[in-house]
C-alpha cells in the first residue's frame, strides 16, 4: 500500500469508529515507529507470556514444522520485527528448499529494519517487505512456487468472529491446493494470567494502547490530551477474548481537523482500541476446516496458553 492509500484507511477507520456507539479503533493503528519499538517493549514483559511461549515452541518445533511444509515462498503477515521467524527461516534454509521470504506489516520503518536484517542474515533467501494492512494484502500474494503463509504472535484473535471467518476464508481462497497456513494463537488460560500480560505493572502497555491517539493526533491532525486517558484492560468470558479499552477521565471534545470532526467523550466514556481473542483447539480447527483447510497439526506448550497451528490447504 502507498502512504497515501494507508492514509486514507486511517481516515476511514478513525470517522467509523469515532462516530460509532460505542467509539472503538482498529488495533492496526498502534503500529507507528514508536508504537512498534512500544510493543517490542512489551513482548519482554515478565506478564507478557505469548511471545516467550510462541518463540519456545518455534525453538521445538520449527525443525519438525519444516519437514512437514517445505514451501519455496514464506509470506509472513504481521511480521513487525520478523524476530521469532529467523528460527523458521533458519530450518527451512538448511533444507534448500526456500527462496524468498515476504514479510508484510504496517509499519513502514519496522519493516525495513526487520528486511534488512534478513537479507543480512540470510544472504541466500531473497527477502522483499510489503508495506500494508495485512487484511488487505492477500490478493498480492508472490506465486510462482509453493507457498506458505505464517501469522504468528496471536494477531489473528485481533478480529472478531466474522472478520476472522472471512479473513481464513480469503486466506484459502488466495492458496493453492497443497500449500500452507501456521498460525500462532493463545489459548484460553487463568484470567489471573491473561489479563495483566495486557496490564503490566511497569505500564509499557498503557503506553502502546494511548499511542493509537497520538497516531492520530499526528496523522489527521486531532487534538487528542493523552493525560486525559487512561487504559483499561478487561477479560470478556462470554466472548473469551481480552478488551483493551481507552476511558477518558473528563468530559471533553476532541477535534479531529482533517476530518472536520468535533468527538465529545463523557467522564468515564470508555473506548475500545483492541480485542485479543483466545482459542480453544477444537474451536481454531473448526474454523480452519470451515474455510476450506485440512490436515490440521498443532503444538501446545506444557501449560496449554499457546498453540502453533499448521493447516494443509483442501
Amino acid at each position: 500500500m502507498t502512504p497515501e492509500q494507508l492514509n486514507a484507511a486511517l481516515r476511514a477507520d478513525a470517522e467509523r469508529g469515532l462516530t460509532a456507539t460505542p467509539k472503538w479503533l482498529p488495533p492496526k493503528w498502534f503500529y507507528d515507529a514508536r508504537g512498534s519499538e512500544l510493543f517490542e517493549r512489551i513482548t519482554r514483559l515478565p506478564e507478557y507470556y505469548p511471545t516467550r511461549t510462541e518463540r519456545a515452541l518455534l525453538e521445538e518445533h520449527a525443525r519438525e514444522i519444516a519437514a512437514v511444509v517445505m514451501p519455496q515462498i514464506l509470506v509472513e503477515l504481521g511480521s513487525g520485527s520478523s524476530d521469532k521467524t529467523r528460527l523458521l527461516l533458519h530450518e527451512l534454509g538448511a533444507r534448500g528448499t526456500l527462496e524468498k521470504y515476504v514479510p508484510q506489516d504496517v509499519s513502514e520503518s519496522a519493516l525495513r529494519d526487520a528486511t534488512r536484517r534478513i537479507a543480512t542474515e540470510f544472504p541466500e533467501i531473497d527477502v522483499h517487505g510489503v508495506v500494508g494492512d495485512f487484511t488487505q494484502s492477500l490478493q498480492h500474494l508472490p506465486s510462482g512456487g509453493s507457498r506458505m503463509v505464517a501469522f504468528l504472535g496471536g494477531t489473528l484473535g485481533n478480529l472478531v468472529p466474522d472478520e476472522r471467518q472471512q479473513f481464513l476464508a480469503e486466506i484459502a481462497g488466495v492458496l493453492e491446493s497443497g500449500e500452507h497456513l501456521l498460525l500462532g494463537v493463545a489459548l484460553v488460560t487463568d484470567p489471573r494470567v491473561l489479563v495483566p500480560a495486557y496490564d503490566d505493572a511497569a505500564g509499557v502497555t498503557a503506553q502502546f494502547d494511548l499511542n493509537v491517539l497520538s497516531v492520530l493526533n499526528k496523522q489527521l491532525g486531532a487534538d487528542f490530551d493523552l493525560d486525559r486517558f487512561r487504559h483499561v484492560a478487561v477479560w470478556n468470558p462470554v466472548d473469551e477474548w481480552i478488551e483493551m479499552r481507552l476511558e477518558a477521565t473528563a468530559d471533553m471534545t476532541v477535534h479531529v481537523a482533517d476530518l472536520g470532526l468535533a468527538v465529545r467523550f463523557a467522564a468515564g466514556e470508555q473506548m475500545r482500541t483492541e480485542i485479543s481473542a483466545k482459542f480453544r483447539l477444537s474451536g481454531i480447527s473448526a474454523e480452519l476446516v470451515a474455510a476450506g483447510f485440512e490436515d490440521i497439526r498443532t503444538w501446545t506448550d506444557a501449560d496449554q496458553r499457546f498453540a502453533l497451528v499448521c493447516a494443509r490447504r483442501c
